[in-house]
């Protein structure tokens, strides 16, 4: 995703690597976008992209309009992968204007966990955490403000730890 059209040097040289590399990788799919029309795509059409390669601004822009497809900053994890190490992160970054506020929603940071478990190979793990996630914030209980509910950070964590330890604790009697 770039913006070659008008910034000629920078998404320019970007948009030339990114072709180089891509040439190195035949069994990969390579399409080029203008950011632009990116964005157009991405609301008409999520359900086509997989990976998207892009300058940081534009990924910071994008990532945000993304995660309004799913449910808004405080659902959408954020995975940042090189070939050496990963970061993982809440899509939203730290948001420390609400720190001690116990009100922000977990969802993402806890997502961000999960994309960091499979990362490692912890399947097991992920899933548990995954399906308790789901459970949580599909019965709509113990939720924050943002999902409808009145929990605070805490308390929506605390349901989420709960019914990952009871996951879990299932899964081990059936073995």
């Amino acid at each position: 995703m770039h913006k070659a059209n008008i910034m000629k040097c920078t998404d320019g040289l970007f948009l030339e690597v990114a072709r180089d590399v891509a040439a190195d990788y035949p069994d990969i799919e390579f399409e080029d976008r203008i950011v632009d029309n990116m964005c157009m795509q991405l609301v008409q059409k999520p359900e086509l992209y997989d990976v998207l390669v892009c300058p940081n601004l534009y990924g910071d822009i994008v990532s945000d309009l993304c995660a309004g497809l799913v449910g808004g900053l405080g659902v959408a994890p954020g995975a940042n992968l090189g070939a050496d190490v990963a970061v993982f992160e809440p899509v939203h970054g730290s948001a420390p204007k609400y720190a001690g506020q116990d009100k922000v929603n977990p969802v993402a940071l806890i997502l961000s966990g999960v994309l960091m478990l499979r990362h490692l190979g912890e399947k097991r793990a992920a899933d548990a955490l995954f399906s308790a996630v789901k459970a949580v914030v599909g019965a709509g209980r113990r939720v924050t403000y943002d999902l409808g509910g009145s929990a605070g950070t805490q308390d929506m964590g605390l349901a989420i730890a709960e019914k990952t330890a009871e996951l879990v604790a299932a899964e081990l009697v059936a073995e």
